[in-house]
């Protein structure tokens, strides 16, 4: 029988970090992402599995250990919050650059500047469109549940190893420290160095006999090598797009309203959703789990299909405009946030519904 066990969001990624075989984990404290590195530094798994858990001087120097880590083929990952997450996009855009594996978890809290400390999900445009340099993409995934913080480390990195890419998990401050069941797998060793040079034929370590030195840079000398390189990153972005789309459907199957939410927000549009159905108003809710690669093809099936579309995110409106271009004119589409901290409820977002579409 599967071991369950009461803890935060937060702390699954720590333990998920521990029982799924990552070799490095470096960081720096902010909230509320804090108890990642808590729980790491509790656990001490340096003593048990062999991993190393370091607190770097800074985000900067933790992003750069990661790429360190990740160029040796290693499974490194780092944690952060928002303004954490700022300071480590020269090295994200290395990291892709370099097209090296590695997992980022950003727990969000609001901004600009250092904002609050309270749960926001106004990272999705840097986590999205490439907060750094350059045309690349990281891979973004969105829990909405402690048990989704706990699997996602593990599928984060079978697509990072997979693509050679960076990925972010990409949760909001509620989803770092709600307090849920978590259903723990079970244990995977650690990786030996004949199976990392197995898995990572590209990765530098030293000149093993028989191989040649592999060298990892982002650096291109000329124009026409860049181009070509970067011709080569659109290709394995459009893999991406067509083979990783991830998205879960609520009462979607006879819809006539459309709600499109990620993390804890897709909870709490679930139970407006529930709301209207018991007023005899058919809504339904689309969840994307996979932020980068966006599930535009399934929101354009559902346009379609629906009266009306509302995107509810805790910031301004960033989804939104992702949401647009997939629905292409199809029917409206409409947004509703909160910002500062301020979480709405399944009351007010039903409210918000009437409004925009002219119901009373």
């Amino acid at each position: 029988m599967a071991e369950k066990i009461l803890m935060k969001g937060n702390e699954a990624i720590a333990i998920s970090a521990i029982r799924n075989g990552v070799d490095g984990y470096f960081g720096y404290p902010i909230t509320p992402q804090s108890e990642v590195m808590e729980t790491l530094m509790k656990e001490k798994p340096w003593e048990t599995t062999g991993m190393v858990v370091l607190q770097a001087e800074s985000e900067l120097s933790s992003i750069n250990m990661v790429y360190g880590g990740a160029s040796c083929g290693k499974k490194v990952m780092t944690s952060s919050s928002s303004p954490g997450i700022s300071l480590m996009c020269e090295g994200i855009s290395y990291i892709a650059g370099a097209e090296l594996p590695c997992v980022i978890v950003d727990v969000m809290r609001g901004g600009p500047g250092l904002g609050t400390i309270q749960p926001s999900q106004s990272d999705y445009s840097q986590a999205v469109k490439g907060g750094g340099h350059g045309d690349y993409h990281c891979i973004v995934i969105a829990p909405a549940s402690a048990q989704d913080m706990y699997d996602f480390v593990d599928w984060g990195f079978e697509l990072a190893f997979k693509y050679r890419n960076p990925v972010i998990i990409l949760a909001d401050g509620i989803i770092g420290q709600l307090m849920e069941k978590v259903e723990l797998h079970p244990m995977k060793p650690r990786r030996t160095e004949e199976e990392v040079l197995r898995d990572a034929p590209w990765a530098t370590l030293g000149k093993p006999a028989g191989r040649e030195r592999n060298v990892i840079t982002s650096l291109s000398l000329d124009a026409n090598t860049q181009e070509n390189f970067n011709r080569k990153l659109k290709a394995k972005y459009d893999d991406i797009r067509e083979n990783e789309v991830k998205f879960s459907e609520y009462l979607t199957e006879d819809a006539e309203y459309l709600f499109v939410a990620f993390g804890c927000s897709s909870r709490i549009c679930e139970a407006a959703v529930d709301i209207l159905r018991e007023e005899g108003i058919k809504a339904g809710l689309i969840r994307p789990i996979t932020l980068f690669p966006f599930p535009e093809k399934e929101i354009s099936r559902l346009a379609g299909q629906v009266k009306s579309i509302m995107s509810i995110e805790l910031n301004l409106g960033q989804m939104v405009e992702d949401v647009r271009l997939a629905a292409n004119g199809q029917c409206p589409v409409g947004f509703y946030g909160r910002q500062g901290g301020n979480i709405y409820t399944p009351e007010e977002i039903v409210e918000e519904f009437r409004k925009f579409n002219n119901l009373k």
